[in-house]
């Protein structure tokens, strides 16, 4: 199984060729259009599969999956939490998509968002094949000394619950140290952090290999690169899809 995480940096309908040179199995996908509501017909023939969340109909969070993978939506109240879309993917894998924002809130942004939602819904994230992916747009280089709910805080956490990141289980490069960035604000080359993430449950963790999009090729596109999750079969070598 391949599944990209991408944020798009908007409309999505015009950037589908080369996101579909991954031949992507799930999407993942950060300021994305309401499918159903965007009149670009190609669009939505090419998302005719999908889950959409957003109080934006131009910019929202969606997972978008081929036709033959089953997407089920599952109902864990948000509240005023800022974005987050908790589904089953393929009739067995816990996916929960993130794309952290302020949400005006003046004490609890961004990664703190986060931290707020596992604290009620966590457990959608024990089942042994879970995945926490997406923009969080967070990095342990930003932690407060005295805040509870840094970047740090919340990795301990999802460890804890048996999730840890893949770029830095494969890499072996500690967080707040990633030689390879994900966003290059205002799509400048001097201006690099990695903010975008994977978390996986053991078993997928140990059948599993990512990639990071390359600036050269994307930074037309989006400020973000995305982030390429092979998970393989069982019985097969890491990139072989499942």
């Amino acid at each position: 199984m391949r599944i990209v995480s991408w944020n798009c940096n908007g409309a999505l309908r015009k950037k589908l060729d080369i996101l579909s040179t991954f031949d992507p199995d799930i999407c993942i996908i950060q300021e994305c259009e309401d499918p159903a509501r965007c009149p670009d017909v190609s669009y939505r023939k090419w998302a005719q599969n999908h889950l959409w969340v957003g109080g934006n109909k131009n910019r929202g969070l969606g997972v978008f999956a081929k036709p033959d993978i089953s997407l089920e939506p599952v109902s864990l109240d948000p509240g005023s939490l800022e974005l987050f879309l908790p589904c089953i993917v393929a009739n067995r894998i816990s996916l929960l998509a993130t794309w952290t924002r302020q949400a005006n809130s003046p004490t609890f942004r961004y990664i703190g968002q986060l931290w707020k939602y596992l604290q009620q819904h966590q457990h959608f994230l024990t089942q042994p094949e879970s995945i926490l992916i997406g923009d969080l747009n967070s990095n342990t280089c930003w932690d407060a000394w005295d805040r509870w709910w840094n970047h740090s805080d919340v990795v301990r956490q999802l460890q804890e619950i048996g999730l840890r990141s893949l770029y830095h289980h494969e890499r072996s490069e500690e967080q707040g140290k990633e030689n390879t960035p994900t966003f290059f604000m205002y799509r400048r080359s001097d201006k690099p952090y990695h903010i975008d993430y994977a978390f996986l449950s053991e078993i997928l963790l140990e059948r599993a290999s990512l990639e990071v999009g390359t600036p050269s090729h994307w930074i037309e596109n989006s400020d973000h690169m995305p982030i390429i999750v092979h998970i393989a079969d069982n019985a097969g070598p890491k990139k072989n899809r499942c």
